[in-house]
């Protein structure tokens, strides 16, 4: 990693150089040369900038560390403390009413509402499950998730369970039933779906288990059919989405069923967000070339991995678009695949991937903003062989902003790479990440720095967990993780977004979404509680993976998402006066054993998210808890534990020794956890040894010093010594 191209001035590192001259410019009508020349100049210009922000951050945190301790022990005066945050700057002046004008956008973006997938793109495998997402089996979801109860015969086996197929069968009846049902009698009992011709016109009937016939109540739905020598495809649309009722007779499923449906094909992820930062390890520029090789065959349509599945080996590649018959006769072609969006990394960061012209280490949002969308011009210029956006966008999601200032400075870094790669002005379209509190506060300001960008708003309640503790660190003691969650402020954080969002003309254009459901294996539990994001007027939320997509597909057949908007226009704005009032205990003093379990919980998820994010460079995984129950945890989960658990010990709500003893305790519980993994590296008994060890200690007890209490400078630093020592090791096995 050592060995670097200088050119005009920078240092870039060779398998970066070698990916942007070989791979990304060819194609584009960018020359390598003059690609990196314009970088510099972005550089030279904007990255003091950069630095004025983060120590503006800085600036804020110590004046409100101030305020908390001149005032300790006081209830917070809410006039008096707005006030202070208007003074300081933490608070601007809220400006006219507007409405976004961002034009250009894909009808995911303004017009369809469903599941939103995040994925590491890092991983390619992932990358391309996700990105396939846009349709998934409903009988392969619930089949294989615990929707579906054990009970009475109904288990999993080795081999399929006819009995479960049976349950599995009703349930999807039951479904149609609820959207697209019949003018008469039931799903489960249509014993034929047949295509008739009308005046010219293809329509659908059904006849019944009685002999009867009948036909959809709202025949509107019906609108297209794929006929196949072995199969019929029939296309149904609600709320905006597509299901397939796919009709094979000879199949081993559709021969279970009368009517010969062999599967119910729901369209799930509508949209996909391809990670480069929480989800990510990338740390050096081995990690970032990989990151954005993997962007680039995304949006050229050219990424495949191969791999091995039960014993086979696999070759995964991005679907094709989906071609029908309308009923009028004529072809309609919808997406195989998700539309893509991408998640740079915030304005914290610096890389080494490249060195400015001081040798230092460049902002690493600049290096995205320029090398991503470089990769994205491929699918503009319709080169890809799979077309990522049909409108001529790119969309990229910017995380961690703090307030207005910081927004528009993300608007002017776009301003400048359109300029640079030749782009329309706002071709680069914006997510705003409503994550951090100065954000939310200021939402509506945020949203007028990139107004004629914006395309996406969304909650991120786990990271703006984390920010809230950081924030008011100095003031007292924070409750515990849950009660956290059941305080008015989050409620009123929820409910803010989504009323500035419609207030700024968003409905119709751009997305407001919602957060993560973080258990995987929870899909039941899923299914009765997601329903409340498009309740809410979320036009998406994200889900962890393909089976989740296809499952929270159902909630948005339940809810129109453009109605609850138009009625939710009308309600009052949630309190900014709920949303600033902090978590404290207060007077509360909670019992031992009570500190003692959270002490428990926050550790062990500290640990065996950290250890493997530092030994093996996984960024997200499903860490089991402390119960054993899978959770998927990433920095923004971290940063909410180590926080929490950094306040406690400022306050005194537990000890050094307490904490100590509880991380070498719970590292052999995390041990125990990894036990199957070959290439688990053990952190009991050799604490000192334990880079992973070290670094959950580290964001412990050094949380109050970091940045914002964000995780990634001590994961950086930790993850960098591992990889230095294994090529250290490595050089001498040679």
């Amino acid at each position: 990693m050592n060995s670097r191209i200088t050119i005009n001035g920078l240092k870039v590192a060779r398998p970066l150089y070698e990916l942007v001259a070989n791979e990304a410019a060819p194609g584009t009508g960018i020359e390598p040369d003059e690609f990196w020349a314009a970088f510099e100049a972005l550089v030279t210009d904007l990255a003091p900038k950069n630095r004025a922000l983060l120590a503006k951050r800085d600036d804020l945190q110590i004046q409100l560390d101030q305020w908390h301790d001149a005032h300790k022990g006081e209830t917070i005066a809410l006039e008096q403390y707005k006030s202070f945050l208007l003074d300081i700057g933490y608070l601007v002046p809220e400006g006219q009413p507007f409405t976004i004008s961002t034009t250009g956008v894909d009808d995911e973006i303004a017009h369809i509402a469903g599941p939103q997938l995040v994925v590491p793109v890092s991983n390619a495998r992932f990358a391309l499950n996700a990105a396939n997402a846009r349709w998934g089996s409903l009988y392969d979801a619930l089949y294989g998730s615990d929707v579906i109860p054990g009970t009475d015969g109904a288990g999993k086996t080795a081999d399929y369970n006819p009995v479960r197929g049976e349950k599995v069968i009703h349930w999807a009846a039951d479904f149609l039933d609820q959207t697209i049902p019949l003018v008469s009698d039931l799903h489960r009992n249509v014993v034929e779906y047949r295509l008739e011709s009308v005046h010219g016109t293809t329509v659908l009937e059904v006849t019944l288990a009685s002999g009867d016939t009948s036909a959809l109540k709202y025949p509107e739905q019906f609108v297209g059919f794929r006929r196949e020598p072995d199969e019929l495809t029939i296309l149904l649309c609600n709320h905006g989405l597509h299901v397939e009722l796919v009709i094979d007779r000879e199949h081993p499923i559709g021969a279970m069923t009368a009517s010969g449906v062999r599967d119910v094909m729901l369209e799930s992820a509508v949209s996909t967000i391809m990670d480069c930062e929480d989800s990510v390890a990338a740390v050096d520029a081995e990690d970032k070339t990989r990151v954005y090789r993997h962007w680039l065959g995304l949006m050229k349509g050219t990424l495949c991995d191969t791999f091995l599945k039960h014993g086979r080996e696999v070759t995964r590649q991005l679907n094709a678009d989906r071609h029908y018959e309308t009923p009028a006769g004529c072809t309609l072609t919808l997406p195989g695949r998700s539309l893509l969006l991408l998640r740079n990394v915030g304005h914290l960061m610096t890389t080494d991937a490249v060195l400015d012209n001081h040798d230092q280490p460049v902002p690493e949002g600049l290096l995205d903003a320029m090398v991503t969308v470089l990769c994205a011009l491929h699918d503009l210029n319709g080169q890809g062989a799979c077309r990522n956006s049909r409108a001529g966008s790119i969309y990229i999601v910017k995380p961690k902003m703090h307030g207005p200032d910081e927004a528009a400075f993300t608007n002017e870094v776009f301003i400048r790479v359109e300029k640079t790669l030749g782009l329309v002005p706002n071709t680069v379209k914006v997510g705003v990440m409503d994550e951090e509190r100065r954000t939310s506060a200021n939402l509506k300001e945020c949203i007028r720095a990139v107004q004629a960008r914006l395309a996406f708003i969304n909650t991120g309640f786990l990271d703006r967990t984390g920010d809230e503790i950081h924030t008011c660190m100095t003031g007292g003691p924070v409750m515990p993780k849950d009660d956290i969650k059941a305080q008015p402020w989050i409620k009123a954080y929820e409910d803010r977004n989504v009323d500035i969002g419609l207030e700024c003309g968003l409905s119709g254009v751009a997305q407001i979404g919602k957060g993560m459901w973080p258990m995987p294996d929870e899909m039941r539990k899923m299914l009765d509680t997601k329903r409340a994001h498009p309740d809410a007027g979320a036009s998406c939320a994200w889900v962890p993976s393909p089976t989740a997509a296809t499952l929270h597909a159902i909630h948005y057949h339940q809810v129109d998402v453009r109605a609850r908007q138009q009625a939710l226009k009308h309600r009052p704005r949630a309190s900014l006066d709920e949303l600033l009032t902090p978590p404290l205990l207060g007077a509360v003093r909670l019992p031992p054993e009570r500190i003692q379990t959270e002490i428990d919980n926050a550790v062990q998820g500290i640990l065996g998210y950290v250890v493997r994010w530092v030994d093996q460079g996984i960024g997200c995984s499903k860490v089991p808890d402390i119960n054993n129950v899978g959770l998927m945890e990433d920095r923004a989960t971290l940063r909410i534990s180590s926080q929490l658990l950094a306040n406690w010990l400022y306050h005194g709500i537990c000890t050094d020794d307490q904490v100590l003893d509880t991380l070498e305790f719970m590292a052999v519980v995390v041990d125990s956890q990894n036990a199957t993994d070959p290439a688990y590296r053990k952190m009991a008994r050799e604490f000192d040894k334990s880079l992973a060890f070290k670094a959950a200690h580290d964001l412990i007890f050094k949380g109050c010093e970091q940045p914002n209490g964000y995780t990634e400078p001590l994961l950086h630093d930790y993850r960098r010594q591992v990889k230095a020592l294994a090529d250290a090791q490595g050089h001498q096995s040679h």
